[in-house]
């Protein structure tokens, strides 16, 4: 198959600007909170159940949905059975597959998440509103965790029983992959050891997500398994750029250093790096997923959408990017503009972040976002609100239709080699 254009022309070699991402103030256990940082997080501590589960420690139902909160997701699996059909898809290539399995068995960071008295020691330091702060981070965190944990769980469990039916009906016929179904069973393997890690990180501060309750109550998303793979492939790779960026920021900084768990990143990342390459070789296996113009409109489509989420829902927290020493702005565009340098590698199109104008959009964009949560805290009527709502509503679209309409750039390609996804340390 013929390579798609590759993304040579309108990218530069160089870093991304991120020149001035430490904001000289004192470290985040030294700073003084007013109370309207933690709007944000009222509606957060409001869902907490009175109840206490075992050892004293308040039991969290979760946070409360909005457009920005992490979402939990389900797909069709009848069609996922029939994209990994030996048979039916000629384009899978098993050494690949194996290889990565091989990958996810070797299991590197099974002695990686090893808690100590840091921890505790840690969180009995912050206290009033910095306590709630960090307590948000870490149940957005697990929460985000958790949904991968339960998507890759199913994926993983179905497909396994699709094979065994299969293998039942048809001995010794290999037409089914259970080489993905594997993998996807270690890869939420690691989405619960990382849910997990942040749930005891909330039990140092006598909370814990009841995850069960999550897993029951929240709603669900129903995407087609090619959007699973855009969003997911996206959501692994930013995972990585946001985590490896803390990391090496801290590691600079140590002054910052509020909490161990940012000791964590350096290789709790690579394991989001290779859940993205895994979703890379399923891309590539499915080659109508990536060279049509509809792929190159759902491709610029996800990339906004992950964009403008992250940096929205980051502007809201600016208290505690702030507090470890970040810009937070800085920050999520030195996020975006790597997330998008990777991403280019595989999908047909993305769009051009490095422009000076869609970063002018995005923090319109938080503007409108900022008045519209002015706007529900307000004492107005409900009538009257809805009436105020509008018009913002329909600035905020108008600005994401705008990013969405800039000219995006021609990238990836299936087959050169130079384009692989690669493993950054």
């Amino acid at each position: 198959m013929a390579a798609l254009v590759k993304p040579t022309s309108k990218f530069t070699t160089t870093t991304p600007k991120f020149s001035n991402p430490i904001i000289r103030r004192p470290p985040l256990s030294q700073l003084k909170f007013s109370t309207t940082m933690i709007k944000a997080s009222a509606a957060t501590t409001a869902t907490a159940s009175s109840s206490r589960g075992g050892g004293g420690k308040k039991k969290k139902e979760g946070i409360k949905e909005s457009l920005l909160t992490p979402r939990f997701y389900t797909t069709d699996f009848d069609e996922m059975e029939r994209l990994f059909n030996r048979e039916i898809n000629k384009n899978l290539k098993e050494g690949e597959f194996e290889a990565l399995l091989q990958e996810f068995k070797t299991d590197y960071n099974q002695t990686h998440f090893v808690r100590n008295k840091e921890f505790k020691e840690a969180a009995d330091k912050m206290q009033g509103p910095l306590r709630q702060i960090f307590v948000e981070f870490l149940e957005r965190s697990c929460t985000a965790e958790f949904s991968g944990f339960l998507l890759y769980k199913e994926l993983g469990r179905r497909l396994k029983l699709i094979n065994q039916e299969f293998i039942i009906l048809s001995i010794f016929m290999q037409k089914t992959n259970p080489v993905v179904a594997e993998i996807f069973s270690l890869m939420s393997r690691d989405e619960a050891r990382h849910a997990g890690f942040l749930n005891k990180g909330l039990s140092d501060f006598n909370l814990a997500l009841d995850l069960g309750f999550l897993t029951k109550a929240r709603k669900y998303t129903f995407f087609k398994p090619k959007f699973i793979f855009y969003a997911t492939y996206l959501s692994e790779k930013i995972g990585y750029w946001r985590y490896i960026t803390i990391y090496r920021h801290l590691k600079a900084n140590p002054e910052y250093q509020c909490y161990p768990i940012f000791k964590y990143f350096e290789n709790w990342c690579q394991d989001e790096n290779r859940h993205g390459d895994f979703f890379s070789a399923l891309m590539k296996a499915q080659p109508q997923f990536l060279n049509d113009w509809k792929a190159k409109l759902w491709a610029r489509f996800f990339c906004l959408s992950v964009y403008v989420t992250m940096y929205l829902n980051d502007c809201q927290r600016t208290a505690f990017y702030e507090g470890i020493g970040l810009n937070t702005k800085e920050f999520d565009m030195h996020v975006i503009i790597e997330t998008n340098r990777t991403t280019a590698r595989i999908f047909p199109a993305v769009p051009d972040v490095e422009n000076p104008e869609f970063k002018r959009k995005l923090d319109r964009m938080v503007d409108i976002n900022q008045k519209l949560l002015a706007l529900g805290e307000s004492q107005d009527a409900s009538f009257v609100k809805n009436l105020k709502r509008i018009p913002l509503v329909a600035a905020l679209v108008s600005e994401i239709l705008a990013a969405y309409l800039m000219p995006p750039i021609e990238s990836g390609s299936v087959d050169f080699a130079e384009f692989e996804p690669q493993v950054v340390y």
